[in-house]
């Protein structure tokens, strides 16, 4: 009953802040558009637990108006939400699949979004240098999924290289982050589950390691950490 109550609502919610947002995206500039999309994270961490039952807990120091890249596991539809919610302002690398999405492409390109080309290959090298040369003055953190995709609990994909494309072309430190929020708000699923979910922002990976290091370094950690949260949660 509370996960149904909750769905109701988030996404009776996700609906209205997707109209105010998008007529939000019209005043020049990102600032009030930030601000609306940091009100609608906060609101849905606020009904995950007074609704779902879900308790986030921070581990770590998020890195608010830092220039890092946040590499995160990702294994729930409320991870960006919550990401965001507890980090402010951030741009994200997403797939151009979510231009699809109605006013959820327009408020993506207001924000300054990285969108890569899914289909892979030249257009997707393009599509996140461009993302790069966009954001390299920037002085917030950049959120980008190495595994590309939603990933089942227990499961690792192999982590692709534009995370260290980031990485090396900025010259900006990667924090790692490592989650269980997949035990309580699975994927897509409707289902959602009580509990606390953990959120860890792990040490950063300086510049100056290569690229076999870095990738293997990366996916170590976030991987090897997200497995204890998962025991952790469980238990």
């Amino acid at each position: 009953m509370r996960a149904f109550v909750f769905n109701v609502l988030y996404w009776g919610m996700s609906g209205v802040y997707a109209i105010l947002c998008a007529t939000i995206g019209l005043i020049p500039g990102r600032f009030f558009l930030m601000h609306g999309l940091r009100s609608y994270t906060r609101f849905t961490v606020f009904l995950m637990r007074h609704v779902a039952g879900i308790k986030v807990e921070v581990r770590g120091t998020p890195p608010k108006n830092q220039k890092v890249i946040i590499a995160a596991k990702h294994q729930s539809w409320g991870d960006g939400i919550v990401l965001m919610a507890k980090t402010g302002d951030i741009n994200f690398v997403v797939g151009d699949h979510m231009l699809k999405f109605p006013l959820i492409g327009w408020v993506l390109k207001r924000c300054g979004a990285i969108v890569v080309n899914n289909g892979g290959g030249r257009k997707a090298h393009k599509s996140l240098n461009d993302g790069i040369a966009r954001s390299a003055a920037e002085a917030r953190p950049i959120l980008i999924y190495p595994e590309g995709h939603l990933t089942p609990v227990g499961e690792t994909k192999p982590f692709r290289t534009g995370v260290y494309r980031l990485h090396k072309q900025l010259e900006r430190p990667v924090v790692p982050v490592a989650t269980n929020l997949g035990l309580f708000w699975p994927e897509q699923d409707w289902a959602k589950h009580p509990g606390t979910a953990v959120i860890e922002f792990l040490d950063p990976i300086e510049p100056g390691l290569s690229k076999e290091d870095f990738m293997r370094t990366l996916e170590d950690r976030v991987s090897a950490r997200t497995r204890e949260l998962e025991a952790e949660g469980r238990s």
